[in-house]
C-alpha cells in the first residue's frame, strides 16, 4: 500500500489530481446514497452564484450515514494526503463530508481554488485535499468537476480558460482526489438526470475547517466515534497545545466523567518538550 500510495502522491503533486479506480466498492457507495436519500429530497435547493441555484448540498455525513466512515477512514487516501499535507502540520484534519446534487440545467460553477478559504501564503504550502466519491457516474454532460491540470503550479493565474480544462470520467466506488492549490468546479449539467457525489476533504492539523467539526459532532455524537476518528474530527491537539480543553486534549469530553477541575498538561513535540526540559534542568542547577 506504501508504494501505491506513492505513486497517487507523485501523481498529486505533478498534475494536481489523481484518480483511483475502485477504491470501495460501489455496494458501499449505493448503500451511503440509500441513507442519504431522505437528505437529498428534503434539502433545499442552494442560494447564491457560488454554491448554485440548481444544486443541492448537505454535510454532517458520519451523523447521517454509517457508511461515511468508509469513506473518511479509507486507508490509502488517508495515507495519499498525509503524503501531501504532513510537511506542513503534526496531524491532518477533516475538514468537510458534502453529499452534492447538481440538477439538470445547472450551470457550470465558478472554477475557484478552495484553499483560498485561508488567507495564508500560496505556493508554497498545501493546505487542502479534496476527494470526490461518485454516486453516479461523472460525465462532461451530466456535471462532472471540470478539472485544470498543472494549475496548482502557478497560483498567481486566478482564472484558466474553460478548454483547458478536463471532466475525469469516474463511477461510483472511484476516487477522484485533487488538491485545495487545484483550479476546479462543477460543471453543467446538460443531462436529464442529476449527478450525485460526496466529497470528503482534508487539511492542515492546525487550520479552521470548512465544516467546524466539532459543533456537527458534538461530543455525546463523537463518543461514538473510534478515536482515530474523533482524533481526525477535532478531538485530538496539534502540538504544541493547540485545540485545548482546560489545558488537555479535547478527547477528554469524550469520557463519560469529566472532572469539573483538571490540571493543564504539556502538549509538545518532542524538540520542544526536550528544549523546554533542559531550559528547566539549567535552572535547577544554577539554583543547586
Amino acid at each position: 500500500m506504501s508504494l501505491f500510495a506513492d505513486r497517487h502522491a507523485a501523481l498529486l503533486y505533478r498534475e494536481g489530481w489523481c484518480a483511483i479506480q475502485g477504491a470501495l466498492g460501489a455496494d458501499v457507495l449505493r448503500a451511503m446514497e440509500a441513507d442519504l436519500e431522505p437528505a437529498f429530497l428534503a434539502t433545499p435547493l442552494c442560494q447564491g452564484a457560488f454554491y448554485g441555484a440548481r444544486t443541492r448540498r448537505f454535510g454532517a455525513l458520519l451523523g447521517r450515514s454509517p457508511h461515511a466512515e468508509q469513506l473518511v477512514m479509507h486507508p490509502l487516501i488517508l495515507k495519499v494526503v498525509e503524503r501531501m499535507l504532513l510537511p506542513w502540520c503534526e496531524r491532518i484534519a477533516l475538514n468537510l463530508t458534502q453529499a452534492i446534487e447538481i440538477h439538470p440545467g445547472a450551470l457550470p460553477q465558478f472554477a475557484h481554488r478552495d484553499q483560498d478559504m485561508w488567507q495564508g501564503p500560496k505556493g508554497s504550502v498545501e493546505y487542502l485535499v479534496n476527494v470526490m466519491w461518485p454516486l453516479t457516474a461523472f460525465t462532461d454532460d451530466n456535471g462532472g468537476t471540470r478539472l485544470w491540470p498543472g494549475s496548482h503550479l502557478d497560483q498567481d493565474v486566478v482564472q484558466l480558460p474553460e478548454e483547458e480544462a478536463i471532466v475525469p470520467f469516474v463511477s461510483p466506488g472511484d476516487a477522484l482526489l485533487f488538491l485545495g492549490s487545484t483550479l476546479h468546479g462543477g460543471g453543467g449539467n446538460r443531462s436529464i438526470a442529476p449527478r450525485r457525489g460526496i466529497i470528503i476533504s482534508y487539511c492542515l492539523g492546525w487550520l479552521k475547517p470548512f465544516e467546524l467539526q466539532w459543533l456537527v459532532y458534538p461530543p455525546a455524537v463523537a463518543r461514538q466515534f473510534s478515536p482515530e476518528l474523533a482524533g481526525l474530527v477535532g478531538y485530538a491537539q496539534h502540538r504544541p497545545n493547540l485545540g485545548n480543553v482546560e489545558g488537555q486534549c479535547p478527547s477528554i469530553l469524550l469520557r463519560d466523567d469529566v472532572p469539573a477541575f483538571i490540571p493543564a498538561i504539556d502538549a509538545l513535540r518532542p524538540d520542544q518538550a526536550e528544549a523546554a526540559a533542559a531550559f528547566v534542568r539549567g535552572q535547577m542547577g544554577e539554583m543547586g
